[in-house]
């Protein structure tokens, strides 16, 4: 695993650009022996949000030919379609588990420098501002760590096993599509898992109910560009569009029933001193406690773009590119595995349930689905000890967390399904 792990890391893919290591993945599953679906079989194109450029796209599946991909498998991920779902069909009957785990990067320049361990040890990114800075090299890793577990000890289960490898979780733009290809439309029990998120080595988080719903949007203002002393009023301000649009937004009022939060993350607008601005770029998000709070923030932060643009005169578009739903861990599911860790050597400490905020995670797709068709689900922590936090330059995580991953994962399947 960690051989997996540190080519993972040295060759980071960020969202739906997970060529390289989708098609090793799935090379080292089928010599594994599982039934594989993936690509248009396990992903609807039109529910991905946040896509790439067509153009990105081609330029890094050249990048993927010329570093190492699997290049058998590998022209069934060009399209950005780099889902991937391993079966295991033990032949018995009982139920169908499945198991999620991430595979993408993070848009950031890894640190290059002594004392990171990455590049001490030579394994550092050698894409520019693309880092696994989430431990998602880790889950990629522990996931064919697991599906090497499972198989090796196929006797010893009942059911049917679904190992989820999905693509796009950073923004909470890639599991939408996952479920509405119907990934977990026949799953009795789903768990999802991540490394570290302030959990040290040694504990175990059963269930963590944390996570805030949220909603990423894309903002263009257009307005009219115009000489700012020649003629001002033949122009429309974008830039002034934007800016009170920033500032309605922040205005928006708090929901009494939860947290609720809204952020601008980027403008952009204007290109000289002496021209009226005709268009402005926003990046921003709104998040709820639960779905329906967020559901409140994110209309009012459309009523507020549009208020904006009707102000200055200017028209606006928005595009959806992330969304993630709330959700409440199952709770004897979580009991479950509560019980579980008490028997793995691995955790020194382990917790039923958190309620810890831990951003968002588009895991909650596949929680809520299940559960609405009657199945059980998790979220749960497997600790791990970090350089620095998620989504830091530094980051990095006890590699032998790992492990500690397989050894929880492999006895919940035990439980779940066992002769």
């Amino acid at each position: 695993m960690i051989e997996w792990r540190r080519d993972f890391h040295k060759h980071a893919e960020s969202g739906f650009l997970e060529m390289r290591t989708a098609s090793l993945v799935a090379r080292q599953l089928s010599k594994l022996g599982y039934s594989l679906k993936i690509a248009e079989e396990v992903m609807k194109a039109d529910q991905r949000m946040g896509m790439p450029s067509p153009q990105k796209l081609d330029e890094h599946y050249k990048w993927a030919e010329q570093n190492g991909a699997d290049l058998e498998w590998l022209p069934n991920f060009k399209n950005g379609m780099t889902g991937v779902v391993a079966v295991l069909e033990t032949g018995k009957p009982g139920s169908v588990i499945a198991y999620r785990f991430d595979m993408d990067a993070l848009d950031i320049q890894e640190e290059m420098a002594e004392g990171h361990f990455p590049f001490d040890q030579g394994f550092q990114s050698v894409n520019a501002d693309k880092m696994h800075a989430c431990a998602h090299d880790g889950h990629t890793s522990i996931g064919l760590g697991f599906a090497k577990t499972l198989m090796n000890n196929k006797e010893k289960l009942t059911g049917t096993i679904k190992l989820i490898f999905q693509p796009a979780e950073e923004g909470t733009r890639g599991a939408k599509s996952m479920v509405a290809a119907g990934v977990v439309d026949d799953v009795d029990v789903f768990i999802a898992m991540h490394l570290g998120t302030g959990v040290p080595t040694g504990e175990f988080v059963a269930g963590n109910s944390g996570f805030l719903a949220t909603t990423k949007i894309d903002v263009i203002f257009k307005g009219e560009t115009s000489h700012a002393g020649g003629k001002p009023e033949d122009g429309r301000n974008a830039l002034m569009a934007a800016s009170s649009a920033v500032l309605g937004l922040y205005g928006i009022p708090r929901h009494s029933a939860g947290a609720s939060r809204v952020n601008v993350g980027v403008l952009n607008a204007g290109s000289g001193r002496n021209i009226i601005p005709g268009s402005a770029q926003m990046k921003i998000e709104t998040r709820g406690e639960t779905s329906e709070i967020n559901d409140y923030i994110r209309s009012q932060a459309f009523a507020v773009l549009s208020g904006a643009a009707a102000m200055y005169g200017v028209e606006v578009a928005t595009e959806v590119v992330g969304e993630a739903k709330s959700s409440i861990p199952s709770k004897e599911l979580v009991d479950m595995l509560y019980d579980v860790a008490q028997s793995s050597p691995y955790f020194t400490k382990t917790i039923d349930w958190s309620t810890d905020s831990a951003g968002s995670e588009d895991a909650t797709y596949y929680m809520e689905h299940v559960k609405a068709n009657g199945g059980l689900a998790t979220y749960c922590v497997v600790g791990s000890d970090l350089a620095a936090g998620h989504h830091n330059e530094r980051f990095d995580f006890d590699e032998k967390s790992m492990l500690s991953a397989v050894d929880i994962l492999y006895r919940s399947a035990l439980k779940l399904n066992k002769v």
